[in-house]
């Protein structure tokens, strides 16, 4: 059997980071439709009779939020971790995928101009009315657009798939990368997926726009079609993780140690399990739904249209995607990963307060713009610091055979955060702009004080995760790399 491992494709540089890519244009493609609306935010709120769709702060904040609903109150994640520990990468990579793309079509109708006055149109407007009121956990109630409901299921549906999708990528990135350049590995493929992030805050303005025509569903419709191409790349991918476990390296448990529901105990009676999930939520809560509200933030405090915040913003994901392979490189060899950890939260907290107090007192003069990006610059550091040291740290607190689903249960308890936070935000915006009927002239500076209390509670989490490592010795401040 060593010789087999020792010969087999993954020991071939080429072959397992062709594996990589492939399984990051995945992650690429989704992360551009799951922002693909975010810079329209401005757009979305007008009038339907403009082009918009009528959609205000807080039914933008449900949408934005319906994303993980599944994935939280249905236990989605759960079950895909359990079934990515059962059937293996192959076949969890294709659903996700599939899920993903059907989610996606259905957002894309949901905002096209075929919805606007159809049977569809008229029957949601008579459902899902649910009161506007805390017990309401749904992404629905009374008085919600039509089109914001089922562009929240068709979210919903993705967000089972791109969930599902990032724990089955993470897998099988262990499974070509362990006792190699993991942290790399998964840095790489991480930034390759922040990239999306910044083609989507450029490219969604202007594809809105083309032709004179503004149509906010065919950004929408474009994003789709890159899905499709990425399943396909999901597809070429399972062929070379099959000739890969033809060579004796697999990613399914022994058949004598068969996962069982009783072993997601074992992960939950982990104290430092809890440590990482808990500051994964609030660190990814203090990052995604700032993403989906940062275009018009910065509208509001630097009087910038859309496309001219888009490419402030532009420099936070593709800074991001530069610096984390060098961090994935400097964990792999050096190591230091917890302490990353906590100097990734500092940055959030820091950045945040600047949007919070400091950009909106330079708002209209010649420093606002370089307050900005400086701010988004060390918030596109920070955002490389703490998931290039996180993700590579889960093998290393969890046996092998129950790595799918402890990556799954942190991604749903992540998923908590990422389904509130929008709407906590979006109820923010509304109860501090009352009256404001123009979303230029929004006041975002409670908004951003939840971010930074989000980044405070996070860094005392990693400290308190460090402090462990030494205890326990886990090796979190130890190197990847394994020496021969």
């Amino acid at each position: 059997m060593t010789d087999q491992i020792r010969q087999s494709l993954r020991d071939s540089k080429a072959m397992r980071w062709t594996a990589l890519i492939l399984l990051a244009l995945s992650m690429f493609f989704g992360y551009i439709f799951v922002d693909i609306l975010s810079p329209l935010q401005e757009l979305l709120a007008k009038p339907i009779a403009e082009g918009g769709r009528a959609w205000d702060p807080n039914a933008y904040g449900h949408f934005a939020g319906s994303e993980t609903f599944l994935n939280v109150f249905v236990f989605f994640l759960i079950f895909a971790g359990i079934i990515l520990d059962k059937m293996g990468v192959r076949f969890t990579a294709i659903l996700s995928g599939a899920v993903m793309v059907i989610g996606g079509a259905l957002k894309w109708y949901a905002v096209s101009d075929a919805f606007m006055g159809s049977a569809t149109e008229s029957f949601l407007n008579d459902w899902l009315n649910l009161p506007l009121t805390a017990w309401n956990i749904t992404p629905f109630y009374a008085g919600m657009p039509a089109s914001a409901k089922l562009a929240a299921i068709g979210f919903m549906l993705f967000g089972c798939g791109v969930e599902m999708g990032g724990i089955t990528v993470s897998r099988g990135i262990v499974k070509w990368f362990k006792g190699k350049e993991l942290a790399l590995a998964m840095g790489t493929e991480m930034a390759i997926a922040r990239c999306g992030v910044a083609v989507v805050m450029v490219g969604s303005p202007f594809i809105s726009k083309l032709g004179g025509h503004i149509s906010v569903s065919r950004p929408v419709a474009f994003s789709v079609l890159l899905m499709i191409i990425g399943f396909f790349s999901l597809i070429v991918y399972c062929f070379m993780d099959k000739k890969l476990e033809n060579e004796g390296v697999v990613d399914e448990a022994d058949p004598e140690e068969e996962f069982k529901l009783s072993d997601l105990g074992k992960i939950f009676s982990l104290k430092v399990f809890w440590m990482v999930a808990l500051l994964c939520v609030l660190y990814y809560s203090a990052i995604f739904p700032f993403q989906k509200y940062a275009i018009n933030m910065l509208q509001c405090n630097l009087g910038y249209s859309a496309e001219d915040a888009g490419f402030v913003f532009f420099v936070f994901p593709l800074g991001a995607a530069a610096i984390t392979p060098i961090l994935g490189n400097f964990l792999d060899r050096k190591g230091k990963g917890a302490t990353m950890l906590i100097l990734g939260a500092m940055l959030v907290i820091a950045c945040h307060l600047v949007f919070a107090f400091v950009l909106p007192m330079f708002k209209g003069t010649w420093a606002a713009p370089v307050i900005a990006y400086s701010a988004i610059v060390l918030l596109g550091i920070s955002f490389s610091l703490v998931p290039a040291t996180l993700w590579p740290s889960v093998p290393k607190l969890v046996d092998e055979k129950l790595l799918g689903s402890a990556y799954a249960l942190i991604f749903w308890i992540q998923n908590m955060g990422l389904y509130a936070f929008p709407m906590i935000i979006g109820a923010a915006l509304a109860a501090t702009n009352k009256g404001v009927t123009n979303p230029l002239e929004y006041n975002y500076t409670l908004p951003m004080c939840i971010f930074a209390g989000l980044g405070a509670i996070a860094m005392l989490i990693g400290l308190a995760l460090k402090i462990e490592d030494k205890r326990k010795g886990y090796g979190l401040e130890l190197p990847n790399i394994e020496e021969k």
